[in-house]
């Protein structure tokens, strides 16, 4: 019974962080990037808008930010179920 219960709460803690990245990812590239473009447009950044900065290089950085994000917390949830490579 405790492994069972060991691997659900494993699971359970991997498959809330994937949610958690997903809803990231969500937000930024359709909220940020389509739906809140004409909000952000008033705002300026490099010569152009927060919108069209969202849409073509801030969902890049706000992804690959979430990779990284997701690598550390994953070996963190790893450790803490004694899944860890080491």
């Amino acid at each position: 019974m405790t492994e069972h219960s060991s691997s659900n709460a494993y699971w359970s803690a991997n498959i809330r962080v994937i949610f958690i990245c997903l809803a990231i990812w969500a937000v930024v590239s359709y909220g940020f990037g389509i739906l809140l473009r004409p909000v952000l447009a008033s705002i300026p950044v490099g010569g152009s808008d927060l919108g069209f900065w969202f849409a073509q290089q801030g969902s890049i950085v706000i992804f690959i930010a979430l990779i990284f994000y997701y690598a550390i917390y994953m070996n963190k949830i790893d450790r803490e179920h004694g899944v860890d490579e080491e």
